[in-house]
C-alpha cells in the first residue's frame, strides 16, 4: 500500500470522527479543501473503496444513517474506541513523521524497544490462540528462566514497555511478563481458549501500572497544588479519579489498589502531591522517603571527589 493511500484512509476516519456525522456532500467539501484532492471531489466509487479498505485494515465501520444520509463511525464499546484511537494516533504520527524526514534530526521520540522485539509474535499468539514459549530474564535474578509456556490473555503498554499477561501453563497461574525481558520467543502449535469468566478489563480495573494481583482496593485522597491539578485533569492517573476543587489546591480521590507502581508514581511528584488517606499509604510514603534520606545521609556510600 502506498503511503499516500494510507494517509487518505487516515484523513477520512479522522474527518468523520472530528465532525461526528457527515453527508457525502459535506465530506466532499472538506475533501476538496484537503491536500489530497487537487481541488477535485472524491468520486463515489473511490469513497466506497476507501470505506471498505478502512473496515478491513482498521476494523473501523463507517456506517450510514438511512434517515439523514449521514456517515458516522460505529463504536462497539469504550475499549474498542480507545484501541482504535491508539491505532489511528500511531498511524497518523507515522505518516506525519514520514513526511517530515527532512527535519528528522529535530524530532525526538520515546524509545519502546519491546515493540520491535516480540510484539508481533505476541499479537499473533493472541489472534491465533496459540501458546507462546520463551526464556525470561527478570531483573531480580542473575540467570534466566527457560522454556516458559504461556497462554496470553491480553497485552498492555506501560512506561514505554509492552507487557503480556496470561496463564503460565506449568504453574497454572496468571502472570505478567515484560516483552523486553524475553528471549528465544517461539509461537507454538498448541491451541488454547481464554476462560469465559475471564474479563481483562475487570482484571486490571482497580490497578495502576502492570501489578494486578496485589493489594486491596482503597479510597485514596491526594492533595495537589493548583498547577499540578491541571496535569491530573488533562491526563487522569486512573479511571476512578474524581476532583474536589478548593481555592488554592485540589483533592483527587481514587478507588485503587496500593500497588508498587502506584506508590512509585505518587513519589515521583515530590512535594507537589500529598497523600491525605488512607493511613497505610501515608505510612508507605513516609517509610520510603525516610529510606531515601538515610541513603543520602550515609556518607560511606559517596567516594571522596
Amino acid at each position: 500500500m502506498s503511503r499516500d493511500l494510507f494517509s487518505r484512509y487516515i484523513w477520512l476516519i479522522d474527518t468523520i470522527k472530528r465532525y461526528g456525522a457527515l453527508t457525502r456532500e459535506q465530506i466532499n467539501q472538506l475533501w476538496i479543501r484537503s491536500s489530497f484532492s487537487n481541488g477535485e471531489p472524491m468520486p463515489r466509487r473511490t469513497f466506497y473503496a476507501y470505506r471498505n479498505a478502512i473496515e478491513e485494515l482498521f476494523k473501523v465501520n463507517i456506517e450510514c444513517n438511512p434517515s439523514t444520509f449521514e456517515y458516522f463511525i460505529a463504536h462497539d464499546d469504550e475499549h474498542h474506541e480507545s484501541v482504535m484511537n491508539w491505532l489511528l494516533n500511531s498511524a497518523s504520527i507515522g505518516n506525519l513523521l514520514n513526511d517530515a524526514s527532512d527535519i528528522g534530526d529535530k524530532i525526538f521520540l520515546e524509545n519502546v524497544p519491546s515493540a520491535r522485539q516480540h510484539l508481533s509474535i505476541a499479537v499473533d499468539s493472541l489472534k491465533e490462540r496459540r501458546q507462546i514459549k520463551f526464556s525470561y530474564h527478570p531483573y531480580s535474578r542473575i540467570n534466566p528462566t527457560p522454556d516458559i509456556v504461556v497462554e496470553p490473555y491480553f497485552l498492555k503498554i506501560f512506561r514505554q514497555r509492552w507487557y503480556l499477561t496470561g496463564r503460565n501453563v506449568k504453574e497454572n497461574t496468571i502472570k505478567t511478563y515484560a516483552l523486553d525481558r524475553m528471549s528465544e520467543v517461539t509461537l507454538l502449535t498448541t491451541l488454547y481458549e481464554i476462560p469465559d469468566d475471564f474479563n481483562a478489563e475487570a482484571y486490571f480495573h482497580d490497578s495502576y501500572g502492570i501489578v494486578f494481583d496485589e493489594g486491596e482496593v482503597k479510597r485514596v485522597a491526594l492533595r495537589t497544588d493548583s498547577r499540578q491539578a491541571k496535569y491530573f485533569r488533562s491526563v487522569p492517573l486512573h479511571h476512578s479519579q474524581q476532583e474536589v476543587i478548593h481555592d488554592s489546591y485540589s483533592i483527587f480521590y481514587f478507588k485503587i489498589k496500593l500497588t508498587p507502581d502506584f506508590v512509585q508514581e505518587i513519589l515521583s511528584y515530590g512535594p507537589k502531591v500529598t497523600v491525605l488517606s488512607p493511613p497505610e499509604l501515608r505510612a508507605i510514603m513516609v517509610d520510603s522517603l525516610k529510606k531515601t534520606l538515610d541513603t543520602y545521609a550515609d556518607t560511606s556510600l559517596f567516594p571522596e571527589p
